[in-house]
C-alpha cells in the first residue's frame, strides 16, 4: 500500500507537533482515521484518536488544549451533519485565538453540487469562524493546502479548516509536502511619537486608572510596576483576571455584569484611563461621555477605539509600550486617588462578594457563592478550571483566586453553554499530571451530558463540580432586569450524581452546606473521574457592582408581574435571597 493523501495529511500533522485528534469517525472520514490508527498512537510517535460523543465537544476540547498549551490542536468531523456539529466549538476557539485545525470531511467529489446525501459545503460554512477555509479537490493540491492551513492556524492564532472529500483522501499522494515554517512571534514596538504623547498625558493627569485584559499575559510584574509608578488602581476583565489579579496590591476587581469590587469606580473617577491589552466588549461599562481621557494600548490596530472613544491610541505590544513609557513618566507622589479606590474595593469585597460566603454554613438550599469559596480553598494550587457560561462564570470570576499557577478558561468571548465539560476533556488529556476541574451548571452539563461517557471511557481524572439549581440562572437575571417575569428557565431537578455513578464515575450528591468540603476533598482524592452534584439556591442571582436606575425599574416591573400572576411567595423569597448582594455606598 502506497502513501495516500490521508497518510500525507497525518504526517504533516505529526511534523506540526500534533498529538491527538478529537472527533467521531464516519465513512467520509475513515481514510484519515485509518491513517491515524496506523501511526500507532502518541506513545509511538504518532497521533491518538479521541472519540468524543458530539463533534461540538471535539472542537471545544481542541480549543481548550490549544489555549492551555499555546500549540496546535486538531478536531475532525465526517461529512454533512458530522462536521456541522463542529461549528459552535470552532466559533469559540476562533474568537479565543486558539490554534485549531479542523478537518471537515466531504461527500464524494464527483457528487458535490448534486444535492447528494448529507451534502453541505464546509468551505463556505466555516468561513466566518476561521482564518483559512479551503476545499481540497486533487491529490496534487492537498499538501500545499494543508501546509497553508497549518501556517494560518499557528501563525495568526485562530481556526483553519480543510474540507477533504473521502475519495480524495484515498488517492495516492503526489509530491512532497512543503516544510512547515513558523517564525518566532515578533515584539511590536509602538511609534515613538505615540509613546511621547501618552507619556505627556500621563504626566499631566492627576488620577490614572488601568483596565487590563488578556493582552497582559506574561507581563504581571511589568504591569504592577507600571501601576505603582502611576499610583493607578488596576481593574481587569474576566480573561485578564488570571494574569494580573494575584500578588497585585493595586487590584480593584472587575467591571461588567460579572464584576465585583471598585473597578467601575476607578475607571469612571479617573482623569485618564488606560485600556491595556483589552477589547472589553461591554461599552455600557466604559466611560464614553468625554469625562475621562481614554488611552488604549493594543497590538491589534482594529481594537483601537472599537469599544470606547479613545483619545490616545497606541499601536504596540503591551510589554514594549510599557518599557518605552517608563523612563518618560514621572512617578506620582499623590496617591490619594489610589488609596481611596483601594479602600472602596475592600469595602465592596466584604459587603458584596463576601456577603454570601459568610454565615451560611447551615443554610439550605446551598448558597452557590459559599460553595465556590470552598472550592477555591480545596482546589490544588495549580488546578485548571473550566467554567460554564452563565452563573458559573460569575462564581468563578468572584471566588476562584488565581495565583500565577492556576488557569481559568471558559467561553468568555463566544458565550456558549455546555463548554466546561468538553473543555475539561481537552485540558486533562493535554495536562495529565494536573488537577482539572469542570465548574458546570446543570443547564450546561445536561446540554452535552454525553461527554460524561467520554470521561468514563478514557478514565480521565476530571473533577466535575455541578452547581445544580434547576434553572438557567443568568437568563433569569436578564429577564428580570429587562422587566420580564422569569419564564421557561426552570427544569425538573436531576440527580447528576446518580447519572455519574451509573456511568462508573465516582459521584456524590450534596444538599447540606456542611457536607460540601468533605465531598470535594473525597472527589479530588479519588483516582479517576469524579462528580460532585451541589444542590444550590435557584434564587441566588448575580448583581453587578453598579446597578442602574433602568435595571432597578426593570426588576421592580418584573416582580410586580410575578406578584400579579400569583407568585408573591417567589417574589418575597427572591428579595430575601438577594438583598444582601445589593451594592451599597
Amino acid at each position: 500500500m502506497g502513501t495516500t493523501v490521508a497518510d500525507q495529511l497525518v504526517q504533516q500533522l505529526i511534523q506540526a507537533g500534533v498529538h491527538r485528534i478529537y472527533g467521531i469517525v464516519g465513512d467520509s472520514l475513515n481514510p484519515v482515521v485509518d491513517s491515524v490508527r496506523r501511526t500507532g498512537g502518541s506513545a509511538k510517535g504518532g497521533i491518538d484518536w479521541v472519540h468524543v460523543r458530539n463533534e461540538e465537544a471535539a472542537a471545544f476540547a481542541a480549543g481548550a488544549e490549544a489555549q492551555l498549551t499555546g500549540e496546535l490542536a486538531v478536531c475532525a468531523g465526517s461529512c454533512g451533519p458530522g462536521n456541522l456539529h463542529l461549528i459552535n466549538g470552532l466559533y469559540d476557539a476562533h474568537r479565543s485565538g486558539a490554534k485549531v485545525l479542523a478537518i471537515a470531511s466531504h461527500i464524494p467529489s464527483a457528487q458535490i453540487g448534486s444535492e447528494y446525501f448529507q451534502e453541505t459545503h464546509p468551505d463556505r460554512l466555516f468561513v466566518e469562524c476561521s482564518n483559512y477555509c479551503e476545499l481540497i479537490s486533487t491529490a496534487e493540491q492537498s499538501p500545499r493546502v494543508v501546509n497553508s492551513a497549518l501556517r494560518h492556524a499557528i501563525g495568526l492564532g485562530g481556526v483553519a479548516v480543510i474540507s477533504l472529500p473521502g475519495d480524495i483522501a484515498e488517492l495516492d499522494a503526489v509530491g512532497e509536502a512543503p516544510a512547515l515554517v513558523i517564525p518566532s512571534a515578533p515584539s511590536l514596538v509602538p511609534d515613538e511619537a505615540d509613546v511621547r504623547g501618552l507619556a505627556d498625558a500621563l504626566n499631566k493627569a492627576k488620577r490614572v486608572a488601568i483596565f487590563a485584559g488578556a493582552g497582559v499575559e506574561g507581563l504581571h510584574d511589568e504591569v504592577v510596576a507600571f501601576a505603582d509608578l502611576l499610583a493607578a488602581p488596576v481593574g481587569h476583565t474576566l480573561r485578564g483576571k488570571e494574569w494580573i489579579q494575584y500578588d497585585n496590591p493595586f487590584d480593584v476587581g472587575m467591571t461588567g455584569l460579572l464584576g465585583y469590587g471598585a473597578a467601575h469606580d476607578g475607571i469612571h473617577d479617573a482623569d485618564l484611563l488606560i485600556l491595556l491589552g483589552t477589547d472589553f466588549p461591554y461599552t455600557q461599562f466604559l466611560p464614553n461621555d468625554g469625562s475621562v481621557i481614554v488611552a488604549q494600548i493594543d497590538e491589534r490596530p482594529e481594537n483601537l477605539g472599537r469599544r470606547a472613544s479613545v483619545h490616545i491610541p497606541v499601536h504596540g505590544g503591551v510589554g514594549p509600550t510599557i518599557a518605552a513609557l517608563t523612563p518618560l513618566v514621572q512617578r506620582k507622589k499623590d496617591r490619594k486617588f489610589l488609596d481611596k479606590t483601594l479602600k472602596r474595593h475592600q469595602k465592596l469585597l466584604g459587603s458584596v462578594v463576601g456577603a454570601y460566603a459568610k454565615n451560611v454554613e447551615k443554610k439550605t438550599p446551598i448558597h452557590p457563592e459559599f460553595a465556590a469559596s470552598l472550592l477555591d480553598d480545596v482546589a490544588a494550587d495549580d488546578a485548571i478550571f473550566t467554567a460554564d457560561t452563565g452563573m458559573c462564570n460569575v462564581w468563578t470570576a468572584r471566588y476562584i483566586n488565581p495565583n500565577g499557577r492556576r488557569r481559568l478558561i471558559g467561553s468568555f468571548l463566544h458565550g456558549s453553554m455546555a463548554n466546561a465539560l468538553p473543555q475539561a476533556v481537552g485540558a486533562q488529556l493535554s495536562h495529565r499530571g494536573r488537577q482539572v476541574i469542570s465548574v458546570s451548571g446543570d443547564g450546561g452539563l445536561s446540554m452535552l451530558m454525553g461527554e460524561l461517557v467520554t470521561v468514563a471511557a478514557y478514565k480521565l481524572p476530571v473533577k466535575i463540580v455541578v452547581f445544580n439549581n434547576s434553572t438557567l440562572g443568568l437568563v433569569k437575571v436578564e429577564m428580570l432586569v429587562d422587566g420580564f417575569p422569569d419564564f421557561g428557565v426552570d427544569v425538573p431537578m436531576v440527580d447528576y450524581a446518580a447519572v455519574a455513578n451509573a456511568l462508573g464515575i465516582f459521584g456524590q450528591r450534596v444538599e447540606k452546606p456542611t457536607e460540601i468540603k468533605t465531598a470535594l476533598e473525597a472527589a479530588f482524592a479519588h483516582d479517576g473521574p469524579a462528580l460532585v452534584d451541589l444542590v444550590t439556591d435557584p434564587l441566588a442571582l448575580s448583581l453587578p457592582p453598579t446597578i442602574t436606575g433602568e435595571q432597578l425599574r426593570g426588576f421592580a416591573l418584573a416582580m410586580s408581574k410575578v406578584v400579579m400572576n400569583g407568585g408573591v411567595g417567589e417574589a418575597v423569597k427572591l428579595a430575601k435571597t438577594n438583598v444582601r448582594n445589593i451594592p451599597r455606598p
